[in-house]
């Protein structure tokens, strides 16, 4: 009954925070697969195959939700790809800021360390912050960033590998895993996204919709 009471609170205070934040969500928003079917979505903070281990704050529903805009320009990356029988595969989509804050208090906590083997073998823990690879605010939770890769090609680290061999254009890996991931940027290229330098998988509709604004309506 407490924890009910709390979660009451929290959403109550929310709302008072930012009024009609559901409206214009539930206007603005569509699952990906509604645009697109043939999108393969796996969503890793779902479930407990990513860098914290665990399912993640806001994350009820295995769901991609993206503006509408995003999602189209998305279905059309995919339609261009099926013509070569490729297909692609969705890690993330829009986050709710309250993902980012769980992402932030796990990044303090220097004592939980489980999956750091898999996700930043080379990088100390204490050092996420000054690092870039923690912050306080995401572009995911403005609904048009979106995480992903081409279902099946090697593109020379894991999603969410925290080291600069996830940089797009590291030299250091092989002449497949380059081309690899020039297809991938080409591709979402062609459809109005951006990628970030940091981290292959990443990009954003370049014309997003909302620019400035950080939504938090939880997953379901």
């Amino acid at each position: 009954m407490l924890t009910l009471l709390i979660a009451y609170l929290a959403s109550s205070a929310w709302c008072a925070q930012y009024p009609g934040e559901q409206e214009v969500f539930n206007s603005s928003f569509v699952a990906v697969n509604a645009m697109e079917p043939g999108i393969l979505v796996e969503m890793r903070y779902f479930g407990d195959n990513n860098f914290l281990g665990r399912k993640v704050a806001g994350y009820s529903a295995a769901r991609c939700l993206l503006t509408k805009p995003a999602a189209q320009a998305l279905a059309a990356v995919q339609r261009d790809l099926r013509e070569f029988s490729l297909s692609l595969r969705v890690y993330d989509c829009y986050r709710p800021q309250r993902a980012v804050d769980d992402f932030v208090q796990w990044a303090k906590d220097l004592s939980d360390a489980r999956m750091k083997k898999t996700f930043y073998p080379d990088v100390d823990k204490k050092d996420l912050f000054k690092e870039g690879y923690i912050a306080a605010k995401s572009g995911h939770s403005r609904g048009s960033t979106l995480d992903l890769t081409i279902d099946g090609l090697d593109m020379g680290t894991a999603y969410d590998y925290f080291d600069k061999l996830a940089h797009t254009l590291n030299p250091a890996i092989g002449a497949v895993q380059k081309a690899n991931r020039a297809l991938l940027k080409l591709a979402m290229e062609k459809h109005g996204f951006k990628n970030l330098p940091d981290e292959w998988w990443h990009f954003t509709l370049k014309d997003e919709p909302f620019p400035g604004r950080y939504f938090d309506v939880p997953i379901e």
